[in-house]
């Protein structure tokens, strides 16, 4: 699917999609790693979720979206995978609060300032030998540029700094952190 051919992409000024060089990482990912569970943060129209779903055809996915529209139109977008596809419009943080399933795979794509926040919980959901990718993780560059960060943007590229921090000091994770586009995370959970 093109993202153009999305349900609601047309009404939409800005299109939050993934990057071609990060779709290209996520694809081989879920190639590779053949999950069967997978949770995605940030549905959006689906167009992410319809990567992974195609790149696997076992794969079962969850993907939260907390617009109402955005829900409607990622559920259109993606009823062709019928049952492998569950869209649920609730906020991640209640549903990561109340969630005791394990994933394989876990794509971020949501909120950018709760990245660090929801980062405990995802790891207790990651099944050992999982995957943890997140998207737009140098927000724009100003993650890793120097000097004073403009102040609309300062509390999310503080909040991702202190994600990459995270992940990088816990002994759990195996990471490699890509700089291309708006920067993306990949974390294997090694135990």
């Amino acid at each position: 699917m093109k993202r153009e051919e999305l349900k609601g992409f047309e009404r939409r000024a800005y299109n939050p999609i993934i990057r071609p060089k990060s779709e290209q990482v996520l694809k081989e990912i879920v190639e590779s790693l053949k999950p069967k569970k997978a949770l995605e943060i940030g549905t959006f129209l689906g167009y992410s979720a319809t990567v992974m779903l195609e790149a696997e055809a076992g794969l079962v996915l969850t993907t939260l979206e907390k617009d109402e529209q955005n829900a409607a139109d990622a559920t259109f977008n993606l009823k062709r995978f019928g049952k492998r596809a569950k869209v649920l419009c609730c906020d991640a943080a209640n549903f990561l609060a109340e969630c005791t399933e394990k994933f394989n795979l876990i794509f971020l794509d949501g909120p950018k300032g709760q990245y660090f926040k929801y980062l405990p919980k995802l790891k207790e959901l990651l099944e050992c030998g999982g995957v943890l990718v997140a998207d737009d993780t140098l927000f724009h560059g100003y993650v890793t540029a120097d000097g004073v960060v403009k102040h609309k943007h300062r509390t999310i590229v503080e909040s991702l700094r202190k994600f990459k921090e995270d992940l990088q000091n816990d002994t759990n994770f195996q990471c490699q952190f890509y700089d291309f586009e708006d920067g993306i995370a990949v974390c294997k959970k090694i135990k």
